[in-house]
């Protein structure tokens, strides 16, 4: 069903200009512990788990001690010992954000999801039915706030990328409008890293220039910045720089890839404990491909060393699958072709691409692979009844109790 506001004033002229909103949740992985947790509000929230696990998430009582996504938890630990810091529940998050970006698709079909917890949406068709830009995004926060328990923030402007700047600059739970006769003089004071693809080098090279902020790289010949940053980098910059920006909306896609991947607490060096948790891996990405009615093409692991070093490899097949059991033995292969045994992990993880919504016909199958295919849809019966921990593969078993047999 489409909200509708009822306006005092009569019909409204064509629009003429886009109206875009970037709506981000407020903390959201966070949000959802203290929605779940009541008795968490007005504490110092940390979501990630393990020492050498990264935070995910922080509400805003925690990022008064500095603590910011994707720092590492033991770091975060040091900064605020007394701080709450929880497991992360991907599932929960799913959950809510799904309901979430139907609440926005009931505005307007063009909804570009970005992450779990923002997408941009493109409102302009629906001016005239809904309201100006801002009673539209006034609309969905009270809605989201009284539906799903949290908050947003809300930008509002002719284009993604301002519409995105704003947005972060009325966090958190707050909304702020830029008009196309404001982006200039919100823009050009912020800082070169405000710029969209300006990371730490590309922050360095401008710093170099003698280029601070955003309207030093305005006044900078489009010539100069394409010498210093190559024709791309240096024309896109400079369009962004002057708040030109023609990108669309674009609705979701189909999913790209679907991963898992573990940090361990531990660094591990036993092959065979390596390899089980591969297994893990495997069995969390395609639980969820096959929830998703997915298969994959593409296999991919990843790798990564005590010295944080990484390797990726991965395997295109004839056919793509989603079979737990055939999927592993793709992963083994590409881990045991790495000959790194005894080379101490950090993580592992697991990348399922190239999904296709249906599998053609594999009458190069034999009896076996069906019957592994067969069996693993018990399997995800049985664990949707009686939970994940229910059914576990023979040889994750098997590995654990030899390892309590050697204790």
């Amino acid at each position: 069903m489409v909200t509708q506001i009822t306006r005092d004033s009569g019909e409204m002229n064509e629009p003429t200009e886009p109206t875009i909103l970037h709506v981000d949740m407020d903390a959201f992985y966070a949000s959802v512990a203290e929605l779940d947790h009541p008795e968490l509000r007005g504490k110092a929230v940390v979501v990630g788990a393990g020492a050498r696990g990264v935070v995910l998430s922080a509400n805003y009582a925690a990022r008064k001690f500095g603590i910011r996504a994707a720092m590492p938890v033991g770091r975060a630990q040091r900064m605020a010992p007394h701080a709450i810091f929880v497991a992360p529940d991907h599932h929960r998050y799913s959950e809510i954000s799904e309901r979430v970006m139907q609440i926005f698709n009931s505005y307007t079909p063009i909804v570009e999801p970005i992450s779990l917890d923002e997408a941009f949406l493109d409102v302009t068709g629906a001016r005239k039915l809904l309201g100006t830009g801002r009673e539209i995004a006034t609309s969905i926060r009270a809605r989201v706030e009284k539906e799903e328990g949290i908050t947003c923030s809300v930008g509002i402007a002719p284009s993604k990328f301002i519409a995105k700047l704003a947005s972060q600059h009325c966090k958190p739970n707050g909304m702020l409008e830029i008009t196309t006769d404001r982006i200039l003089t919100f823009l050009h004071p912020l800082p070169v890293g405000a710029i969209w693809g300006v990371g730490p080098k590309t922050g360095e090279q401008l710093e170099r220039l003698g280029l601070h902020t955003v309207a030093d790289i305005a006044n900078t010949p489009r010539a100069t910045l394409i010498r210093a940053l190559g024709d791309a980098a240096g024309a896109s910059l400079y369009e962004l720089a002057w708040g030109r920006d023609y990108r669309d909306v674009t609705p979701e896609e189909p999913d790209k890839s679907i991963s898992a991947a573990e940090t361990f607490s531990v660094d591990l060096d036993d092959p065979i404990e390596i390899l089980q948790e591969f297994l893990r891996m495997t069995e969390k990405s395609t639980a969820r491909l096959r929830e998703k009615g997915l298969f994959a093409k593409t296999i991919s692991i990843k790798v990564r060393f005590a010295d944080f070093s990484t390797i990726n490899r991965s395997k295109t097949l004839a056919l793509p699958i989603d079979s737990t059991h055939e999927i592993y033995e793709v992963v083994k292969s590409l881990y045991l072709a790495l000959k790194i045994e005894r080379a101490r992990l950090r993580l592992v993880g697991v990348s399922l691409e190239n999904l296709q919504e249906d599998s053609p016909e594999q009458l190069v199958l034999g009896a076996r692979e069906k019957g592994w295919r067969d069996a693993q849809g018990g399997i995800d019966q049985a664990k949707a009844r009686f939970g994940q921990a229910s059914v576990r593969p023979g040889r994750l078993i098997r590995l654990e109790d030899d390892k309590n047999d050697a204790d």
